[in-house]
């Protein structure tokens, strides 16, 4: 499955919201009937292209992973408005009937005040990779009290590292004021170890002292619509 255009902006600086929405499968989904699974997987693939032509939508599998989610649907619109719309129509399909919201996560698109140059994933053509990590993340009050110089000292270190791993994709959003979190990171990569090496050097940084949160950390596996839907 090819990956739809990003969202095109209105405006130089427009924003973009991004929504995190994990759900879990009622049990009583594993006793429909094979055909009836079939028709509600070319349901649910036909809603996702659909929706792909008015906002960014992916689809990741969660099963067998966490005890609380069996998939990830990744949106990028907008409006918070759109993702609502997209939220009601999927809970209006067959397979949407038997799913239950386990996490939802809420963030918006801004440039970074440490490394304006980083462009996030989700705001270019590039093909999704096979996995995705996607967490919150809350700082301590006593890193926005830090005078702006000491806390970009230590960011450019933390950048720096990142940096290491250029096969690792970075998508950061802010949820200030919008959800409980300060952020929302999801990191692309096409090995798991390699993100895990990562986050191990990231520990060891400056900034890791003022990371208050940084869970649920859920690894969320790239497939197509109707190969999920299909192995629930």
């Amino acid at each position: 499955m090819s990956e739809p255009p990003a969202p095109e902006k209105k405006e130089s600086g427009s924003t973009l919201y991004l929504n995190f929405a994990f759900f879990k499968v009622d049990p009583k989904w594993r006793w429909l009937n094979e055909i009836g699974k079939e028709e509600a997987a070319k349901e649910f693939a036909n809603l996702i292209e659909v929706a792909n032509t008015k906002i960014k939508v992916r689809v990741y599998s969660t099963l067998g992973l966490r005890a609380d989610a069996d998939m990830l649907i990744w949106m990028v619109s907008d409006t918070v408005e759109k993702t609502q719309v997209m939220a009601s129509k999927i809970y209006s399909t067959i397979l949407g009937k038997y799913l239950t919201p386990s996490h939802v996560f809420l963030s918006a698109s801004r440039p970074s005040i440490y490394a304006s140059k980083i462009t996030p994933g989700f705001m270019t053509d590039e093909e999704p990779m096979k996995y995705v990590v996607v967490y919150p993340f809350i700082k301590s009050r006593e890193w926005y009290l830090l005078p702006f110089e000491e806390r970009k000292k230590m960011m450019d270190e933390h950048i720096a590292v990142g940096r290491k791993f250029p096969q690792v994709r970075l998508n950061t959003t802010y949820s200030f004021g919008l959800d409980d979190q300060d952020f929302m990171l999801a990191f692309e990569t096409p090995d798991l170890m390699m993100f895990q090496e990562l986050i191990m050097q990231l520990r060891e940084t400056r900034v890791s002292k003022y990371i208050v949160k940084d869970t649920p950390m859920i690894v969320c596996v790239y497939k197509r619509v109707e190969d999920i839907v299909n192995s629930l």
